[in-house]
């Protein structure tokens, strides 16, 4: 329908051919059809929801956000998908402690183990060790693993690094003990 000469250029035609290649993982283009029509859809929280996820696969994180904290329909709100986006998009941005909030209100303790995977290895690829920790540790509290214990093995020695390094406070030290 997008492709056809009759709705090409109409917003629903491009609403189609985002919808069709956010199918096809192909967020460039998702984002190029999207921004296309931003004007006439700010203000839909469909239209920020897709184009929030899709500027995010595309790492960029700030865009995403401010796309996500545009919704206001509790269906979205309340979703784990949203979350878990919103979620990456603050760490991704530099406010672990943010994303760790969202963890903190989960209800779901099967959306709760998941967020915390996102949290723990997203802190751990990004440096900020502290959340990386509490996380892995907050897992292998639901789920004693070997994974889940070396991860908080690792963060933890990434914040002593960070400590030694000057890049983080001494108080983090009774954190990670």
């Amino acid at each position: 329908v997008g492709a056809s000469d009759s709705e090409c250029d109409t917003i629903p035609g491009r609403q189609c051919m985002a919808s069709c290649f956010f199918l096809l993982k192909n967020f460039q283009d998702v984002t190029v059809y999207l921004n296309s029509i931003q004007q006439f859809c700010n203000d839909d929280d469909n239209y920020n929801h897709n184009y929030g996820i899709a500027l995010a696969n595309e790492g960029k994180y700030t865009q995403a956000e401010e796309c996500l904290l545009k919704i206001t329909n509790e269906r979205y709100l309340n979703d784990f998908i949203y979350l878990s986006w919103l979620a990456k998009c603050k760490i991704m941005n530099g406010r672990p402690m943010e994303a760790w909030d969202i963890y903190l209100k989960l209800t779901n303790q099967k959306d709760a183990y998941k967020l915390l995977n996102v949290i723990a290895n997203d802190c751990y690829k990004i440096g900020q060790f502290l959340y990386s920790a509490k996380a892995f540790s907050t897992m292998e509290k639901m789920d004693p693993s070997k994974i889940h214990w070396e991860g908080k093995r690792g963060a933890c020695c990434g914040v002593f690094q960070k400590i030694i390094a000057g890049q983080a406070p001494k108080e983090y030290l009774i954190d990670i003990l």
